[in-house]
């Protein structure tokens, strides 16, 4: 194992692992949409990519939601009505995605279902931003009082995705919970996503576990540079516009997505031109039309921060 842990694939793999990790401190958005794919496109299959995540991910969640728990921060009505629903679901992803056909059969759909995964982080993530800037989401004082049962089932769908392609914990379900509990605020919401999303983890990776096994040559890398960037990103999250890189995140995980769902490279690229040519006039336009002025003032940037 030493070998395999100091090859030229695992030192790339740590590499990966640790500039994922300084984005993933600098903005708290979720690792498994970004390092999942990235394990595809190093050739890691779709399966042993999604079981090692979850794995480290597994790790890294419960130190930060360890924080957050700490600090008083978590709902905990809404995190035990959201583990109601998402364990048991989590838990059987990896089982349903062993039931898909033979091996390259199951590879095949599992990285499409990834590639429909990224699609539904960057429009979650688009949501979330629209409704912090224009709807003043996470401001208020409210409770996560009433709505029990739909917020099981947002655990159930969301325990589900991340069971099936490890992405979803930190976008999908915070969207949700915005919506279903607008009252909350925002430290609140992470919180409760936090926290919630370490047994969602846990019951997925241990599926995976059970079902495909841990390649330790993929995990260790995982684990020895996620954490050291998780760790840097989240002291220089106070130097840089965390905002303005998860704007850019979102046009990441769009292009990931289309590419993973066999578009035509061509077609991804000029997508892409796009979306940063065209999404910054389409947004700057859409503040108008909200009344406000076209570019953020330090303010409103400093509120989508948090």
């Amino acid at each position: 194992m030493p070998e395999d842990v100091l090859s030229a694939a695992a030192l790339t793999l740590l590499a990966v692992s640790f500039l994922v990790g300084i984005v993933v401190g600098l903005t708290g958005m979720g690792g498994g949409a970004l390092m999942t794919p990235a394990l595809v496109f190093l050739g890691v299959p779709p399966t042993a990519a999604v079981a090692n995540d979850l794995v480290a991910a597994a790790v890294s969640k419960t130190v930060g939601a360890g924080v957050h728990a700490r600090a008083g921060s978590p709902e905990w009505r809404l995190v035990k009505l959201l583990v109601l629903g998402s364990v048991p679901c989590a838990l059987a992803g990896a089982f349903l995605i062993h039931l898909a056909g033979p091996g390259e059969e199951r590879e095949e759909m599992l990285r499409l279902a990834i590639g429909v995964a990224l699609l539904l982080a960057a429009s979650s993530y688009t949501f979330r931003i629209y409704g912090t800037v224009f709807h003043g989401w996470g401001l208020g004082r409210g409770t996560g009082q009433g709505r029990a049962w739909p917020t099981v089932l947002v655990g159930a769908l969301g325990g589900l995705l991340v069971g099936l392609t490890s992405v979803g914990a930190g976008s999908v379900i915070m969207v949700a919970l915005v919506l279903l509990h607008p009252g909350l605020k925002a430290r609140r919401l992470v919180g409760t996503d936090l926290v919630q999303a370490v047994p969602l983890v846990v019951a997925a990776a241990l599926g995976h576990v059970i079902v495909t096994g841990i390649d330790w040559a993929v995990l260790l890398p995982l684990l020895l540079g996620g954490a050291p960037g998780t760790f840097l990103g989240a002291r220089l999250a106070g130097w840089v516009p965390a905002s303005a890189i998860r704007r850019g995140i979102v046009i990441v995980l769009t292009l990931t997505g289309l590419t993973m769902l066999g578009v035509p490279p061509r077609a991804v690229g000029a997508i892409g031109a796009g979306l940063l040519i065209l999404g910054p006039l389409a947004w700057a336009a859409l503040r108008r039309a909200h009344g406000l002025p076209p570019f953020a003032s330090t303010a409103e940037l400093h509120r989508e921060e948090r």
